[in-house]
Parts: C-alpha cells; sequence; structure tokens
C-alpha cells in the first residue's frame, strides 16, 4: 500500500513539474543602485547602456535591491539601508524617504555612514568589488552534495541516534553554510561584482534566482521562502513595531513579508502588536437566541505556534524557557514540512491567504520540486534520510548547540553601559573556528552595517573601523544562550526605539562598540 501510494505521489509531482515549475522566475528584484559621487557619471554612461535594471546591476555596483512591492520611496532609500555606497547619504535622503526605514534600520545607516565618512574608500572597495564567488561556490557544491549524501547513508544503514549524531555535526554546520551561502546570493555578493553579466555569458539576476531555488536544496523545508520573500525588507522593518509584528506578517497582502525574521524572534524574543495567522470559521451556538443575523455569524480565532510556545516562557527558568523554545520552534518547523506537501497539492499557501497569486505561484513551484526531491530520497532510503535534513536545518538554532547564541542575540535590545543606549544589533564573536562554523554568520551587527559585503570578508570591519564593533574573540556561547533564555528581551528595541543622531558630526551611533549591561 505505501509503494502503491509513493509511487502514485511521485507521478503526480512529474506532471506538476512539466506544466508550472517555469514560474519560480516570474519574480522581479529590482537593483537599485546609487553611486557614490567618486564614480557616479561611470555609473550614468552604463545605465543607458544595459536598459532595464531588472535584468542586471550596473557594472561596478551589482547590488541587490528591493522586493518588487517595494514603494518608489522604498526604491530611493536604497544607499540609505541594505545596499549601496553612497558617500553622501543627506544629499539623497528626504524626511519621508527616512520614515521608510524602521529605526534600527536607521540606525545602521547611519553608523554606515560615519564609517564610510571615516574609512573611505577601505571600506567602500569592498562594497563594489568584493565578492564570494571563488570560495562559496564551490562550498555550496560540497555542502548540497554533503546534505545529499549523508541523508542517503542515514536513512539506509544508521539508527536514529546515529542520524541525531550526525545532525549536530557536521549535518549542522553544512545547513548553516547553505543558509549564508544562499544569503550572500541575495544580497548580490555571490558572484564577481562589476560585470554585466557572470562569466560573460549569463544574465546576473536569473543565474542568482536560479541559485536561490535549486541552492536551497536537499532540505527539509528550506530556506527558499524565507530569503526570497522576507530577508531584504527584514533590512528595512528590522524592529518596527507596526510591520514587525505576527498579525502583518500572516495579513498582509504585500507580495514580501514585511519582516521575514519575526517568523523566528516569535519564538524566543517579546513582540508588540496582535497575532496570527487569524482564521474565521461559522459560530456554533448552543442555544437560539432571537437575533437576526445569528445565522451569519462568524468567529474569528487566532493561532500562533510560536506565541503559545513564548507565552510558556518564565523570567530566571533558562531550562524551562529552553525546552519550550526548542518544543515550539521543532513543531513549528515539523508543520511547515507537512504545510510544503499542501502547498505543491493544492499550488497555495493557506498560511497567507491575502498575498497575491504570483507568490502562491512561486511557492508552488519551489514545493513541487523540493517535495518531489524528497519523495525520491524517502524511496531511496528510507524515512531517516528526512530525519536527518531536518534535524540539521533546526538543531542549531536551539541550545545548547553553540551556533544558537548568534541566532537568539543577532537583535536583541541590550543596553549601551557608556551611553545608556539600546542596541538594536549584536555579533557573537567567539574565536576563528566559530567563524568557520557559523560561516560569518555571527558577524550580525557588520552586516546589518554592510549587507552587501561577502561573506568572507565581514570579519575585516572590526579591523578597519575597530571602534564601531565590540573588541575581542572570547564570548562564551553558553553564558550568552543562558542570559537570553533567563530573561528575554524585546525585538531590536522595539520597546523604547533607537537613538538617532542628528547632523553628520555625530560620534559613534549607538556605540556598539561598548559592553552591554
Amino acid at each position: 500500500m505505501m509503494n502503491t501510494a509513493s509511487t502514485a505521489m511521485f507521478v503526480f509531482f512529474l506532471i506538476a513539474l512539466t506544466t508550472e515549475c517555469d514560474s519560480f522566475d516570474s519574480h522581479r528584484m529590482l537593483y537599485a543602485t546609487t553611486p557614490s559621487t567618486r564614480f557616479m557619471s561611470r555609473a550614468a554612461v552604463n545605465r543607458s547602456s544595459l536598459g532595464s535594471n531588472n535584468d542586471a546591476s550596473y557594472p561596478g555596483i551589482p547590488f541587490r535591491g528591493y522586493p518588487e512591492s517595494s514603494s518608489p520611496s522604498m526604491l530611493a532609500t536604497a544607499s540609505l539601508s541594505t545596499n549601496l555606497p553612497s558617500d553622501d547619504l543627506s544629499s539623497t535622503t528626504t524626511t519621508k524617504n527616512k520614515s521608510v526605514l524602521s529605526g534600527p534600520a536607521q540606525w545602521h545607516q547611519q553608523r554606515r555612514k560615519q564609517m564610510i565618512q571615516k574609512y573611505g574608500d577601505k571600506i567602500t572597495s569592498l562594497e563594489r568589488n568584493a565578492s564570494s564567488q571563488s570560495i562559496a561556490l564551490p562550498l555550496l557544491l560540497l555542502t548540497n552534495l554533503s546534505l545529499l549524501l549523508l541523508s542517503i547513508w542515514s536513512g539506509s544503514k544508521l539508527n536514529i541516534l546515529q542520524t541525531f549524531a550526525l545532525s549536530v555535526f557536521p549535518g549542522s554546520m553544512f545547513s548553516l553554510w547553505q543558509l549564508q551561502i544562499l544569503h550572500d546570493c541575495l544580497h548580490g555578493s555571490l558572484f564577481q561584482k562589476g560585470q554585466p553579466k557572470v562569466w560573460g555569458r549569463f544574465n546576473r539576476k536569473k543565474l542568482q534566482d536560479a541559485v536561490l531555488f535549486w541552492g536551497s536544496m536537499p532540505s527539509a523545508y528550506g530556506y527558499y521562502t524565507y530569503l526570497k520573500f522576507g530577508h531584504l525588507t527584514h533590512h528595512i522593518s528590522v524592529g518596527d513595531e507596526k510591520k514587525a509584528t505576527l498579525e502583518k506578517l500572516f495579513d498582509s497582502s504585500n507580495k514580501d513579508f514585511e519582516d521575514g525574521d519575526v517568523l523566528f524572534v516569535a519564538h524566543r524574543m517579546k513582540l508588540k502588536g496582535d497575532i496570527g495567522p487569524k482564521f474565521k470559521i461559522p459560530s456554533l451556538k448552543l442555544r437560539r437566541k432571537k437575533q437576526s443575523n445569528s445565522d451569519d455569524e462568524v468567529k474569528e480565532i487566532k493561532m500562533s505556534i510560536s506565541n503559545s510556545g513564548f507565552n510558556q516562557w518564565k523570567v530566571g527558568s533558562p531550562i524551562r524557557n529552553s525546552i519550550a523554545f526548542a518544543s515550539s520552534f521543532l513543531f513549528e518547523r515539523f508543520m511547515i514540512v507537512t504545510n510544503d506537501v499542501i502547498v505543491a497539492l493544492t499550488g497555495r499557501n493557506f498560511y497567507f491567504p491575502n498575498k497575491p497569486l504570483d507568490f502562491h505561484k512561486e511557492c508552488t513551484a519551489y514545493c513541487r520540486v523540493a517535495v518531489l526531491l524528497r519523495l525520491l530520497l524517502w524511496r531511496l532510503s528510507g524515512w531517516k534520510a528526512l530525519l536527518f535534513l531536518y534535524l540539521s536545518e533546526t538543531i542549531w538554532s536551539i541550545p545548547p548547540h553553540p551556533a544558537c547564541a548568534m541566532f537568539v542575540t543577532n537583535h536583541g535590545s541590550k543596553v549601551d553601559s557608556v551611553t545608556g543606549e539600546c542596541i538594536p544589533s549584536s555579533s557573537t564573536y567567539a574565536g576563528r573556528l566559530y567563524s568557520m562554523f557559523t560561516l560569518g554568520t555571527n558577524y550580525h551587527c557588520e552586516h546589518h552595517d554592510f549587507p552587501t559585503i561577502p561573506l568572507d570578508k565581514l570579519g575585516m570591519l572590526r579591523q578597519i573601523a575597530p571602534e564601531f564593533y565590540k573588541k575581542g574573540s572570547d564570548d562564551n556561547v553558553f553564558k550568552i544562550m543562558k542570559g537570553a533564555f533567563s530573561d528575554p528581551d524585546f525585538y531590536a528595541c522595539m520597546d523604547v526605539g533607537v537613538t538617532l543622531s542628528n547632523g553628520d558630526d555625530a560620534g559613534v551611533t549607538g556605540n556598539a562598540a561598548s559592553e552591554v549591561a
């Protein structure tokens, strides 16, 4: 019976792939470019020769732009937040455009401006020229091949305990590498910059979209949906009390999530706003009431796996809170695995009912390919192959795994011990091996300061501008986790806001180089 059912599913997905697999390429990302005055004229010439900036980034500064649903004012601020080197931010920024960015996003924008003013080409050259292509592309091939072979080995040769051990290491490391390399691809830092076509042949945008799509496999649920629809907007809306909410995440009619990190943050940090998703069902009455609209009455219910788990937390109880976090996180990820099958079968992601058709088409295209690969792995080597992938993708986020330390504290609300200001982003410096294991994901504050500097160059920012970052490389990851699970922060200073400097001669915004209280 099982063989018959799985064979039927296999045939269905083959048919589905031949008819709708091409829809993933319909998503249009903009390459917004606001070059520094140093090379403005060259960019202007290249702009006319290339035509639409939907198809390629300008030679010299090929930086990943904002989602299609971004407003014109948001696109005008491209150089101010996540993407491009601009030595004179004040000349391109209006009050209206600044308001598009959340307070923490402006905080990073101001830090970036201060660093460029002080260190100039030492930093902007990394933005313009540096890419991770020579390192990250071979590493992505190695990573995905390793995940594939290890999953087959787990399914066919190992027992459950051995599969678990293999997922802790090296499985979790490979999964983190997959995420970080695809993340570089999304920001336009994977392929060599300064060229309209990659290797003189391939359209940059189409190649990046293809790598993001196919590079997200093999996986149990994958990083594609979050990266494709939620990460670039995270750089715009991080810590925004109106946009970075569960209600907005699930109710929004925009193609892109307002802040995709809310999907993870809700399990471990305080958020403002209502929860989601919401569902409307007919109200069931046990006794009749004389109401003219009783037959048409609809009851709204709200559900949130992450919020339900977080509600079980108790201040000062890190073990209890860690268990609650692990339970809600693992269960929600299992529901995502299940939802991928539903999306593949129905062609619609019911968690996000208000999103446009293009969103559902692209989700469907990915889910059909990904679920087909999972079915093949199951048939080839058994269900433990999928268990290995599932554990590899989840376990690095959960204590006591060392990588959890950077994951649960990257956007807290730490207080600067010198200035008393709230710091919305932080990095974890636990030595060279830790940075290698996480492939630079631990340099999170650096990444939000300069999103297009590739993974292998983020560590250089502390060398170039040491006063902007915390000193030392001896962070105790277990102490960090204990603190995070003892007393949870608000997400990215959402409760108190951040201090923004006025004027170009301001000091280090937020003074992230200082110790935190």
